[in-house]
């Protein structure tokens, strides 16, 4: 389990395909987040496994029903930035929201308002994603845990802190770019516990 709160950021030196699996190299510091060979990283959100450390950072292994899933196929260009998280600790500060790595569909960035040290983005979704958001609800955005300050027809709205533009790589996001997003777990959970003959 993750909380969204991103803890580095990371860069991708390769990506190649090898037999079923993407084999994707991150740059990072990988002792810093204390990695170890076999454990789990959310990368833009995406829990994946590190299987294999370097001193320049770690690699892991994408499926295919991983890529069709999130905008990693897209995304995984080498010198692209990606957003960084261990799992969280059983006795660490719970910060952000409950995050479980598994990605619910994709966003594209509508908008960046960009005000003096802040910014809006607006994201566009689909009705299958749309239903779980609710005004001021948590959401991932490519893995960093997010408030959501507004709903649109189709899209909703995120405020960005100086912090978040700086340190996550949502300051070099675009309009046009795909994002990964994860709704509230909660949120679907009650709607199948709501279901007509749900048990």
């Amino acid at each position: 389990m993750f909380t969204g709160i991103v803890e580095a950021t990371g860069i991708v030196r390769s990506a190649e395909q090898r037999g079923d699996v993407l084999a994707v190299r991150v740059s990072c510091d990988a002792r810093a987040l204390d990695l170890r060979e076999g454990g789990s990283i959310a990368v833009n959100g995406c829990c994946l496994t590190a299987v294999e450390l370097t001193d320049e950072g770690f690699a892991c292994e994408l499926t295919e029903e991983t890529l069709r899933r999130t905008a990693f196929d897209e995304r995984l260009m080498p010198g692209v930035v990606v957003n960084l998280e261990r799992p969280m600790r059983a006795d660490g500060r719970f910060d952000g929201h409950i995050v479980q790595g598994h990605v619910d569909g994709l966003g594209r960035v509508r908008e960046v308002r960009n005000r003096s040290d802040t910014a809006e983005m607006a994201i566009e979704v689909d009705p299958g994603i749309g239903r779980y958001l609710v005004d001021k609800g948590s959401v991932a955005v490519d893995g960093v845990s997010l408030t959501v300050s507004g709903l649109l027809p189709g899209a909703f709205t995120v405020a960005l802190i100086p912090y978040t533009l700086n340190h996550t790589n949502l300051g070099g996001a675009k309009p046009g770019d795909r994002v990964n997003l994860e709704v509230d777990v909660i949120a679907k959970y009650v709607e199948r516990l709501a279901a007509p003959g749900a048990r």
